[in-house]
This record gives structure tokens, C-alpha cells and sequence, in this order.
């Protein structure tokens, strides 16, 4: 079905794949007729072309990026922009779009949503921006439909941030990475290794984009083949995939860590720019003749059969088919991996989902940047056509990507066969996909066509004892799972005859309600605040010396940002730095926020002139045990705070909150034996977080205890290579190395002065 190459391969006038080795060289002149050298083939990637016209470094190697155009949702706007008009905003220097498509929950304390909204449209007008209204449509798909272009470049502050498939590189990074484009500075990177995806053959009858994604994930995950690397889809089988097959394929990209995609684009796609009234936007882009990548995922389409990803991560990847036929052996191995996140505490069951021999489904939700795709719905329409949900417990809601969509599925009435089955349409909603929309009941089993599964995504609370299960499919598959009233159904045992219709979009959606500025800026417009728009605390620059509480110690195989600062209702608190932080952890451990405060105490008592000991009084104890060794440790020289330890930090969201919360409650530093995304290690840094790794093995340290770090200044300004650490513990004083991998000059920098804010401040 899948095949990953051992090593690097020669792919030779898009066809020919030849496996690196001692023989290649001749091999690819007998195919291409010329010598070229590897380090030659290897600038023939659609990627190396792209990431070369955005260079502004003189040096290939290590890249400084400027992006064509940035977007932004209302999770992480509002946060942007504060610490951008901390730093000295005056105007948005390229087309920036604010989305509203994170809609949360006002009744649980936090911001008013529109109090967020005004805040964003007012910024929009004042800076120069583009301000998308609430439900017009979820962040990626209006910049799919608006924004992207052929060669062209995209950073968003959503991990999602994927517009391969219409030849638009984009990334999704945190949001200090976008200021520093507002900024005028850039996205610093090494040059990336990457990876073919080499498609042949065509996708058989009810197989859709997620199903060929979830074979893509679960084939690469675990192994990290991709992580950080740019995925770039060629071969002839593209040509075989509808434009919103394409783009349903590569949103996905993100769940196998990868930094970037790209794809070639053909006639499929032209028509897409075409239809949306954009075809000077559109370019042919192609790998060169001859072309070097550094690995390759081989695809015969016709071999990927209907997928689900069981709970709680995209990569737990199986037909449908063989969790119908190991059903129990399957559901129990579910259970198995998840008490490793979960605990016992919580009763969690999927067995007990069975019923006479099948699997029984709760809920079915289409939505978002990956399912919500004209096409998937209207095949989806297709299936439930005649048919009906029934009326016990099982529910099936489907969300348009867009309001052109939307309009379009009514115009064709794909929308009133879906909603006489009994299901519900929705507006463009990024809820269910992040925890503020459709929470199912306890105990109870989603089938989505969604981005994400990992635990408590879906709205539920394990610290109140309440579970639910995600799995995910694509929206074939849960139409007819509807159509079979809950019973678990792949698309392919559905015979009847899908329906090939025509998309219009309808430019006038946008142009009666989104507001663009054009990009000319006002400065006389004043910013709309609401009272729960918060600025930044006041952080201090890194000290000499380090002293930090290990107050929380995670040994679970990946732990994901949600677990870090959970979505969903929380992130009502997304405009107010000190209320979201209350949530961090709190579905992880929810002692964290504290035992950060109560280390934080010692901090607060220093930044004031007073006794740290005083504040904190078991400190005398360890700083005794510490003494004199390392010279006299002052208030002048010495910080205080804490530090968390996981296995493998920062898979998914790229939400820079999962970083922020920790520093503004006073940590200093995550160790890790490695980090699950670039993007998350980077919001560690733009915060002024040290970003530890320690080997795997035993720990010399466990939670409690206190890890004291002597001249981390002077260790990050000699870019010392490997930092010598001490755990503090009631059994005295343990050495132990830790590193910091590699760093930019700016990053470095960035950490000296305390975080991004007050590196800007200072220059």
C-alpha cells in the first residue's frame, strides 16, 4: 500500500524513480541522457525553488525567510497583535488576514467574543489588515479560496497551515514568528531535507482524501520520517485527484510532523484558481528532469482502502475493514494505549461499544479545514440520499468550510438531502475540531473527518471524570455509517452512483461582508478593547545563574500542545495572558499551575528586592545543600521558577499558549529527551524558555525536585555545547548534561533578553 525508500532516490523526468546508490549516477544518465551531480538534482525540488525565491540570506544553507502573506484565527490574533504593539507595530507590511473561526464559549468567564472580534476588525483598519467575520468560513479554506498563490509562500499561526496542493508553500507556526514578520524580520531555518511523495494508480470507488492522509500518517509517524522536512507530492498518479482531493491529502500533512508541503499542479488546478476568479494567481510548478530528495513515500492510490484512526492520535491508522474483523482484539488494544495518557482513574471502555459483533457509533461530525470540502459533502449527500439517521442516540452535524460553499451545496441541494436524513448543517465553525463544539456525551464514540483526535479534543474533561472517544474517518465513510444508523460502515460497501457536480463559487459572499483594507493602514482608528483583553506581563531577561522546581514530570510517548494549554471552552481566555495560563496542564496534571505559582513566589520576591527564602522558605534548605560552590548566589545573579520534563513535548497545535502560559507562571525551561515540533520548540524561545534536551534514559532528577543551572547565561552566550546541571534533591546534589541544540544568533538573543518582546524593545 505504502513504501518508504531507505534512503535518498533520483526521480527522472517525473517518472523514473531510481534508489540512491553507487550505480545511480549511471543509472540516471542512461534515463535523462545528461551527468548530474546529486548536489545539483537536489535544487530541482519544486521546494528549493520556492524556499530560494523567499530567501533574504545570502546563504542556502541557512535560510531567513520572508513570507508573501500571514493569516491568523481568533485563538491567536489577538495575542499577536499585543505583543506586535508591544514591540512597536506601526502597519501590517504584507497582506495579513484575521479569520473567526475559533468561535469558544463566553459563559465560562473568559472574553466575550465579540469583544475579540471588534478588537480584530479595528486592528484590521488601523494596521492594514483583512478581517474575516465570524462563520464566513474557517481559516484555510478562505485562504485557500483567497489568498493562495502558485509559488508563492503562507504563514499562518495554525498548525494546519497547509496550501500545498494549490502550489502555495505554507507553514503553521506559533505566533511569535508571525510578529517577527510584522516586524519586518524573518523565519530562520536551515535549509530542509525533502521528501517525495510519489503517487501512482487512482483512488478506487469510495475511498476519500482522508483515507489516503490516515495510510500517509500511519505509515510515517512513528518513525519520524518526515519530521521537519517538506513533503512534496509528485508523480502520475496526482493527475488521477480532484483539487479538493488534493487539498483534503495535504491538510493532513501536518499529523506526520513534516514542516512544509508542496505539490506539482496541472490543469486541475488552474481550474481551481479559474473558477475562483483568481487565474493570474495560478502557476505550473514541476520537479526539474532530473531531481535528487532525501526519501520517498511511494502511494499506489488503488491500493488505499477505507481508513480510520483510532483514538487518541491520527496515526493509530487501520482499514475499516480490519477493525471490523479484529473488532474486539482492536478496541482493546484502544484501550491499552490510552490508559498510558489516561490512567485508571477515569472508567474508559470501547468495548463495550459492541453490539451484536459491530461497532456502534455515537456521533459522525464533517467539518472544518479537512472534511468540510464541497466535495465531501456532496458525496457524503450522495450516500445519505433516501436514507435516515434514525432517532436514538446517534447524531450526525456537517460543517462547511465556507459560506461560498455552504451557499453553493443549497444552490445544488446537496444540503436539504443531507438535512432530511435528520443531521444538521452547520455554519464554518472550527469548534468540533478543537474542543468547543459537539462534545460528545461521556463515555461516548465521534467519527469525524477532522484534523485531530488526540485526548480531550473533543470537549471532554478527564479531571471531572468525563471521557470521550475520537476516531477518524473520512466523510465517505461517515455518511454511510449514518446511513446505517451508527453500525461502522466503509464508503466502499456503498453501490450506488455518485454525482459529478459543478462548483460556483460566489465572489460575492466576500466582497458584501468581508472587510479589506487593501492594505493601506489607518492610524487614527483606536483599538476596540474589551475589559478582558489583557496586555503581556513584564518579563525579566535571563539571569546569571538559574534555580527551577521540577513541577511536573510527563513520561508518556508524545505529549501534545492540547495537553500542555487545552482548546476548546479555555480558550475564551485566549486574550488574557494570566486567565488562560490558570488551564495549563489542568487536563494533564492539575497541580501544575500551583506548584508553578509556588515557585514563581521566590521570583516575584526577588523582581521586588526582597528575600527569595523569605517568600519561599524551603529554598534556604536547598540553598544550603547548594552552598558557596558556585560563588555567592544573589538576587542579582540568580533567578527562580520552574521547569517541566517530557518524553517528547509539542506534537500538534502550533498555539503559542502552550509556551506563553508556562513563562508568564514563571518557567524558565522545558527538558525533554527531544521535541515533537519545530514550531513548538520555537514558541519556547520566542518566550525566553530554555529548551532543554537531556538524553533518554533514568532521569538524575524527579518532580519536586529543583534543578540549578550555574552561568546559563554566560553557557548560552559561549554557545556551550554541552550545560552541566545539578538536581537538588533530599539526597544532596547530582550532575547531570543537558543541550540546547542548535540556536540562531536572533534566538539566542531572544533568550538572553527574557523573550521576543524585549528583544524588540532593545533594538
Amino acid at each position: 500500500m505504502i513504501e518508504l525508500s531507505d534512503g535518498g532516490c533520483y526521480l527522472v523526468n517525473g517518472t523514473d524513480v531510481i534508489p540512491d546508490s553507487a550505480e545511480s549516477a549511471a543509472a540516471v544518465k542512461a534515463a535523462s541522457g545528461s551527468d548530474v551531480t546529486k548536489e545539483e538534482a537536489r535544487k530541482g525540488t519544486i521546494a528549493y525553488s520556492i524556499l530560494k525565491a523567499h530567501n533574504t540570506s545570502d546563504n542556502l544553507d541557512k535560510l531567513k525567510i520572508r513570507f508573501d502573506k500571514l493569516t491568523s484565527h481568533d485563538i491567536t490574533y489577538v495575542g499577536i497583535i499585543q505583543t506586535a504593539r508591544a514591540s512597536g507595530l506601526e502597519k501590517f507590511p504584507m497582506p495579513y488576514v484575521l479569520t473567526n473561526c475559533h468561535n469558544s464559549l463566553c459563559a465560562v468567564g473568559g472574553t466575550i467574543n465579540e469583544d475579540d472580534h471588534m478588537f480584530g476588525l479595528t486592528c484590521a483598519k488601523k494596521y492594514g489588515g483583512i478581517y474575516v467575520p465570524p462563520h464566513q468560513a474557517v481559516i484555510h479554506q478562505y485562504a485557500r479560496e483567497m489568498l493562495s498563490s502558485g509559488g508563492g509562500m503562507i504563514l499562518g499561526s495554525d498548525s494546519h497551515t497547509r496550501y500545498g496542493a494549490l502550489g502555495t508553500m505554507a507553514m503553521g507556526e506559533g505566533g511569535p514568528e508571525l510578529v517577527k514578520q510584522l516586524l519586518g524580520q524573518t523565519y530562520d531555518i536551515n535549509m530542509p531535507d525533502v521528501i517525495a511523495v510519489y503517487m501512482t494508480g487512482k483512488p478506487v470507488r469510495g475511498v476519500g482524501p482522508q483515507d489516503v492522509a490516515l495510510a500517509i500518517i500511519g505509515a510515517v509517524f512513528k518513525k519520524g520520517y518526515v519530521k521537519n522536512k517538506v513533503m512534496e507530492f509528485v508523480g502520475p498518479g496526482v493527475s488521477s485527484l480532484s483539487a479538493d482531493f488534493r487539498i483534503g491529502v495535504d491538510v493532513m500533512t501536518t499529523e506526520t510532523t513534516c514542516l512544509s508541503s508542496i505539490w506539482k499542479t496541472d490543469e486541475r488546478i488552474k481550474e481551481y484558481y479559474d473558477i475562483h476568479g483568481r487565474s493570474g494567481d495560478y502557476k505550473e510548478l514541476n520537479p526539474a528532469d532530473v531531481v535528487y530528495y532525501d526519501g520517498m513515500i511511494s502511494i499506489d492510490l488503488g491500493t488505499i482502502k477505507p481508513m480510520i484512526a483510532m483514538p487518541f492520535h491520527p496515526s493509530n491508522a487501520y482499514t475499516i475493514e480490519d477493525v471490523q474483523n479484529n473488532l474486539k482484539d482492536i478496541l482493546h488494544e484502544t484501550e491499552e494505549r490510552a490508559r498510558v495518557s489516561l490512567g485508571t482513574e477515569v472508567p474508559y471502555s470501547l468495548e463495550s461499544k459492541i453490539k451484536d459483533g459491530k461497532l456502534l457509533v455515537d456521533q459522525g461530525i464533517i467539518a472544518g479545514c479537512a472534511g468540510g470540502g464541497f466535495e465531501n459533502i456532496c458525496a457524503a449527500a450522495d450516500i445519505l440520499k433516501g436514507k435516515y439517521i434514525g432517532s436514538d442516540g446517534f447524531t450526525l452535524d456537517v460543517y462547511p468550510a465556507s459560506m461560498p460553499i455552504y451557499m453553493e451545496l443549497v444552490r445544488n441541494g446537496c444540503a436539504a438531502e443531507i438535512m432530511e436524513t435528520g443531521a444538521i448543517m452547520k455554519t464554518a465553525f472550527c469548534g468540533p475540531c478543537f474542543g468547543a463544539g459537539d462534545t460528545p456525551a461521556n463515555n461516548a464514540f465521534s467519527i469525524r473527518h477532522s484534523t485531530r483526535n488526540f485526548p480531550n479534543r473533543e470537549g471532554s474533561k478527564l479531571q471531572k471524570g468525563q471521557i470521550a472517544s475520537v476516531a477518524l474517518m473520512d466523510a465517505r465513510s461517515i455518511a454511510a455509517t449514518a446511513a446505517n444508523k451508527g453500525i461502522l460502515t466503509a464508503a466502499d460497501t456503498w453501490d450506488g452512483d455518485y454525482t459529478v457536480y459543478q462548483y460556483h463559487f460566489d465572489e460575492n459572499i466576500y466582497a458584501n461582508r468581508v472587510f479589506d483594507s487593501h492594505g493601506k493602514a489607518d492610524p487614527s482608528v483606536e483599538i476596540q478593547l474589551g475589559p478582558n483583553i489583557k496586555d503581556w506581563p513584564a518579563m525579566t531577561s535571563l539571569p546569571e545563574n538559574l534555580l527551577l522546581k521540577v513541577v511536573t514530570e510527563i513520561h508518556d510517548p508524545v505529549t501534545t500542545t492540547d495537553e500542555l494549554i487545552p482548546s476548546g471552552e479555555t480558550s475564551s481566555f485566549r486574550s488574557n495572558p494570566l486567565g488562560l495560563a490558570e488551564f495549563t496542564l489542568s487536563r494533564k496534571d492539575p497541580k501544575y499551575v500551583g506548584l508553578a505559582k509556588e515557585a514563581q513566589k521566590a521570583e516575584k520576591a526577588r523582581e521586588a528586592g526582597e528575600d527569595p527564602t523569605t517568600a519561599l522558605p524551603e529554598l534556604k534548605e536547598v540553598l544550603a545543600l547548594i552552598g558557596d560552590s558556585f560563588g555567592k548566589l544573589t538576587n542579582e545573579n540568580t533567578g527562580y521558577g520552574s521547569t517541566i520534563f517530557a518524553i517528547k513535548p509539542g506534537d500538534g497545535s502550533a498555539r503559542e499558549q502552550a509556551a506563553s502560559c508556562q513563562k508568564v507562571l514563571g518557567g524558565w525551561a522545558n527538558v525533554a529527551n527531544e521535541y515533537a515540533t519545530k514550531r513548538y520548540r520555537s514558541n519556547l524561545i520566542n518566550w525566553g524558555m530554555l529548551p532543554f534536551v537531556i538524553a533518554p534514559g533514568d532521569l538524575p532528577f524527579k518532580k519536586l525536585d529543583y534543578l540549578f543551572f550555574p552561568e546559563i547565561r554566560k553557557a548560552v552566550e559561549d554557545k556551550t555545547e554541552k550545560i552541566t546541571g545539578y538536581a537538588v534533591s533530599d539526597n544532596g546534589i547530582k550532575e547531570f548534561k543537558v543541550t540546547l541544540g542548535e540556536l540562531t544568533d536572533e534566538e539566542r538573543e531572544i533568550i538572553l533578553k527574557g523573550c521576543l518582546i524585549n528583544y524588540n524593545r532593545s533594538r
